[in-house]
């Protein structure tokens, strides 16, 4: 690296975003996750022996699944080569192996692969990759905010290890924004902050430490820039960001959307009540506000096919396949575009006919189940398949319905017949 070289790096580093320059480079510097990297944990042995396999890291957004694999090449001194899956191609793929093989040869060093939402390589691209992985030309680790038993090929899956990353807690991210406010790298000690402000900026984040440090950013560059004039704490230098001034900002910035404000559950129930009220322009107008705080569009298509169940029923039965028709096509598209298919099946369920007929009967049927789980199956309705079967009684007595619609049977167990319930058949 040439003088001109680090200058450059120095100005990258500088203009870099907060959440960027405020990367861990170290386990100790990691936040959260300790069943992974804390100290024990089998991750962290791994990558003190120096053995790490190929892994997928599975975790929500700002959970430190790029972060960690940067942290893993550092500390086994590999090449790290980072690829995004939905910008990179074979061809990339090749050009980065043959460079492994180069390195191996000439230096020993090897490769960690980075894939970056490697839910988004297609089969094609995981079965190119794949004999690299197998037989340790490079090391993959993926990074995928969704299922990877769905998502990953399973040959692929099969030679790496899943490790699960969770969203951070609370004091976690509280910890992370007070280094940032202090550290050389971060605000460098320009931005005053007390504990309950950088815990409400946390609660918005809801366990996204890239959403916090952002957040933390803008609130402070904005109160930095409306007070060059009018330093809080006088001599000092150092510009004091409050609660009130960080709430108006991140709401204004349509980042709000914490716990102890418009809770996802709250918002998420209010959505349910007013479909079930049949108020259809409540219920757009929730699901707006649950769409546009950023909330996964897939978890308010499970909760409408849900409700297409339990609060419509057999009144409109098409309205299960509107839902499941939904889900599906906000599953292949995502946001934005999914937004509007969304909010056509939140109208059609408002406007639907309700009935709970179905959701009542199974709650009893369950209840019943509990009661007394090992009701005997009656023998009449039971199959005689084998010669002894018949002996004992299985299938005596039996009619076939087709031929005597007439003739009443009973096929509840003895404890329940009679028991009705569905009110209408």
């Amino acid at each position: 690296m040439d003088l001109f070289d680090f200058k450059a790096r120095q100005q990258r580093l500088k203009d870099a975003p907060l959440a960027d320059r405020m990367r861990p480079e170290t386990l100790e510097e990691f936040v959260g996750q300790r069943e992974l990297v804390g100290e024990g944990s089998a991750l962290r042995g791994l990558i003190e022996a120096d053995e790490v396999p190929s892994m997928i890291l599975w975790g929500p957004p700002g959970t430190g699944k790029t972060t960690l694999a940067r942290v893993v090449a550092s500390l086994t001194k590999s090449r790290f080569v980072s690829m995004l899956a939905t910008s990179s191609g074979v061809a990339e793929l090749r050009e980065v192996v043959a460079d492994a093989i180069d390195r191996v040869k000439l230096t020993g060093t090897r490769t960690i692969v980075f894939i970056d939402e490697i839910h988004r390589w297609n089969k094609a691209q995981q079965d190119a990759f794949l004999p690299y992985v197998e037989d340790g030309t490079v090391t993959l680790i993926g990074a995928t905010t969704e299922n990877p038993s769905f998502e990953v090929n399973s040959a692929l899956l099969s030679r790496s290890r899943v490790f699960v990353l969770h969203k951070l807690e609370v004091d976690d991210i509280v910890s992370l924004l007070g280094r940032a406010l202090l550290a050389p790298r971060g605000l460098a000690g320009r931005i005053g902050c007390d504990e309950e402000t950088l815990r409400m900026i946390a609660e918005i984040a809801d366990g996204d430490a890239r959403s916090a440090l952002n957040a933390l950013e803008l609130a402070a560059n904005t109160v930095a820039g409306a007070r060059k004039n009018a330093v809080d704490a006088g001599a000092s230098g150092v510009v004091v960001l409050r609660r009130e001034d960080a709430a108006k900002i991140l709401k204004r910035s349509h980042v709000l959307y914490d716990k102890d404000g418009e809770q996802h559950f709250n918002v998420i129930s209010a959505l349910h009540k007013s479909m079930r009220g049949s108020d259809a322009d409540a219920a757009l107008y929730w699901l707006g506000r649950m769409l546009q705080a950023g909330d996964d569009p897939l978890y308010v298509a499970r909760r409408l096919v849900r409700f297409a169940s339990e609060d419509i029923g057999l009144a409109d039965p098409n309205a299960l396949v509107q839902a499941t028709a939904a889900f599906q096509a906000a599953h292949q598209i995502g946001m934005p575009e999914c937004d509007v298919i969304l909010a056509q099946c939140v109208v059609y369920m408002a406007r639907a006919p309700k009935s709970v007929e179905v959701y009542r009967a199974y709650g009893e049927v369950k209840k019943d189940i509990a009661e007394a789980p090992n009701d005997p199956v009656p023998l009449h309705i039971r199959n005689g398949v084998t010669s002894l079967m018949k002996d004992v009684g299985y299938g005596k007595g039996y009619v076939y319905t087709p031929d005597a619609p007439d003739k009443q049977q009973d096929f509840l167990p003895p404890r329940l017949k009679g028991k009705k319930y569905l009110t209408k058949k």
